[in-house]
């Protein structure tokens, strides 16, 4: 476990030592005493999160509050709406691949429409028993291999994703958002509208939305690192700067700037510290 410190936030971080069995899982643990008004900044990947501890997290946005355990869907927190706090809190945040979210689910992440649902109102009552089952286990190892052994379990007989949309998406990720839609359609021989139809129902949003999030994603943690806005602007594909800030106040609320002191895309360097490649998300 180590210890992030960025401004005034300090978390206690875990990571898994060894992948898991599923392709597209990534997980990470966190120990937060004291968690204020943390801005939550989009993602590509589908956001599964247990928690276990003492206290209880609460997530705000869109004029409601979430509470305990949840699923969010690609691009949640998109406007810069959404906050999260609390005290004593424990868990283990999951990022699913979206190629693989609605065979761990059992539900499809078209429902989810870049929001977060309460996991009980997917799992029903299986929610409150593997809170109980975290919160008995007594180290992260432990923690890592319950939950892998959980989604490995539920991924036993997943629905298929059609291939075209499998490589569309996993087009998107490895070009990191400079794909275009029309390109994709062309390449899996599939019509602009057949594409759309396919990708958002499985997948949970739409190829041009996908493209604009991840590349907002690339560029939103090239900020974090340091780098100015207008080498980012030109480093990820976008036409000038004012393009890179339209899409960040798109996605965040704010500007390039105040994106690249946020903590929890600064915590991803120890979080997720195989960012970066394509299994990613």
């Amino acid at each position: 476990m180590r210890t992030f410190e960025h401004g005034t936030a300090v978390w206690d971080v875990a990571t898994p030592q060894q992948p898991g069995q599923v392709a597209g899982v990534t997980m990470a643990g966190f120990r937060l005493h004291d968690l204020t008004a943390l801005r939550m900044v989009p993602h590509p990947a589908v956001t599964l999160l247990l928690e276990f501890g003492a206290g209880s997290p609460v997530l705000e946005g869109t004029g409601r509050q979430h509470r305990g355990c949840l699923v969010a869907g690609p691009g949640f927190g998109s406007g810069g709406a959404v906050r999260a706090w609390g005290e004593n809190l424990e868990c283990v945040q999951v990022r699913l691949s979206p190629l693989i979210a609605r065979a761990v689910l059992g539900a499809s992440t078209a429902d989810l429409d870049g929001d977060a649902v309460p996991l009980d109102a997917l799992w029903g009552r299986e929610a409150s028993r593997i809170r109980e089952q975290l919160a008995d286990t007594t180290s992260w190892p432990e923690r890592f291999a319950f939950t892998d052994a959980l989604l490995a379990r539920r991924h036993a007989q997943p629905p298929p994703v059609d291939p075209e949309v499998t490589w569309a998406w996993r087009r998107i990720v490895g070009t990191r958002g400079l794909a275009r839609v029309d390109d994709l359609a062309t390449e899996v021989g599939w019509s602009r509208k057949r594409l759309w139809s396919r990708f958002r129902a499985q997948l949970g949003l739409p190829p041009k939305r996908a493209i604009k999030l991840v590349r907002f994603d690339h560029a939103a943690h090239r900020l974090a690192a340091g780098h100015a806005a207008a080498h980012v602007a030109a480093e990820t594909g976008y036409t000038d700067q004012s393009h890179l800030h339209r899409d960040v106040h798109e996605f965040t609320g704010t500007t390039p700037a105040t994106v690249a002191a946020e903590p929890f895309i600064a915590v991803d360097d120890i979080a997720w510290p195989r960012r970066g490649t394509t299994t990613d998300f």
